[in-house]
């Protein structure tokens, strides 16, 4: 009788142990079978952009949601050198997972490499590393399509004949490369009435690009288009453009859709924007992050769109849905 009751209560308590596990009290997701609520950790790309703003946001309302832990840090600048302390401190903290848009292909493997020693599920969110190994899902826009969007959009506002400059940050980094790479082998490939001039980089600083625009229009005074592949590279290739008064001489197109290149838009400092789709990404991030917590099936790659977004389409709800945010 003692040995019966014995498996009895040992099959009550296994029962209420596995429903313990696989449940949730209402305090939030679980981390599969520990009972504690699960912690992630979004380290961007730069804090206070736009586009890693919007990013964060998405993240956010889906951590919410999900009732899972969220905190987001980042460095001050798109630095490798800035960014690695972070997640050095991050993988010390011990999060269950980790959002992460690399700053570099190579300088973030080794911290990375630490924190999946460490046990931290991780994501790559908007950029990669070089290792394959490094990012159970890797989340991010197609940018070579992006790019090849913008080489149809540039030639098709100049005439498709002339000289055409991309403005980059640093090479590197695995968006902007493939973001160079769709519009040089697109433009090549299909518009034999362009010149590619080639690739000059602003190392992500607005007074950079600004010197680099104007030193290309020195050099090339015919030139006929622009494409700049990001945020700061945009803002600073319009502001030269606009001090040399080529304003609708120089026809350019930029890659992203935060307050700044709206102006632009609006005021003719560009003819358009590829805006890709940040809060998707962040929110995506997050649920692969929980899958991989919860030992469920991850995805490897997640690729998302991109909106071209045109004075045409900027006020109508398709064009405002897909603009950045500068917070939540």
């Amino acid at each position: 009788m003692r040995k019966v009751m014995g498996l009895t209560m040992a099959a009550l308590l296994a029962v209420g142990a596995t429903a313990c596990s696989n449940g949730d009290d209402g305090s939030g997701t679980k981390d599969g079978g520990s009972g504690k609520k699960i912690k992630l950790t979004l380290v961007q790309g730069m804090a206070g952009e736009e586009f890693y703003e919007t990013m964060a946001c998405g993240a956010r309302a889906e951590a919410a949601r999900l009732g899972v832990d969220l905190k987001v840090q980042g460095p001050q600048k798109f630095d490798s050198t800035l960014q690695t302390p972070i997640v050095n401190s991050v993988v010390a903290s011990r999060p269950d997972g980790l959002l992460i848009a690399p700053t570099d292909t190579k300088a973030l493997i080794a911290p990375l490499t630490q924190a999946k020693a460490a046990g931290i599920k991780t994501i790559l969110v908007d950029t990669v590393v070089d290792d394959p190994n490094i990012g159970l899902s890797r989340i991010s826009t197609d940018n070579a399509k992006g790019g090849q969007a913008a080489a149809t959009a540039l030639t098709r506002e100049i005439g498709d004949k002339g000289k055409v400059l991309v403005i980059s940050s640093d090479p590197g980094v695995s968006t902007v490369d493939a973001r160079v790479q769709g519009f040089e082998q697109a433009v090549k490939a299909s518009h034999p009435g362009v010149q590619f001039v080639g690739v000059q980089y602003s190392h992500n600083d607005v007074g950079e690009a600004s010197k680099v625009m104007n030193s290309a229009l020195a050099k090339n005074p015919d030139l006929a288009g622009v494409f700049a592949t990001n945020l700061n590279s945009a803002t600073g290739a319009g502001s030269a453009l606009q001090q040399a008064g080529k304003l609708g001489k120089v026809k350019m197109i930029g890659f992203d859709a935060g307050p700044a290149q709206v102006k632009q838009l609006r005021d003719g400092v560009v003819q358009g924007l590829i805006a890709q789709l940040p809060g998707e990404i962040g929110a995506k991030g997050v649920d692969q992050a929980v899958a991989a917590v919860k030992h469920q099936p991850v995805t490897k790659s997640i690729p998302t769109d991109a909106t071209i977004v045109t004075k045409d389409n900027l006020d109508k709800p398709e064009g405002q849905k897909v603009l950045y945010k500068a917070g939540c």
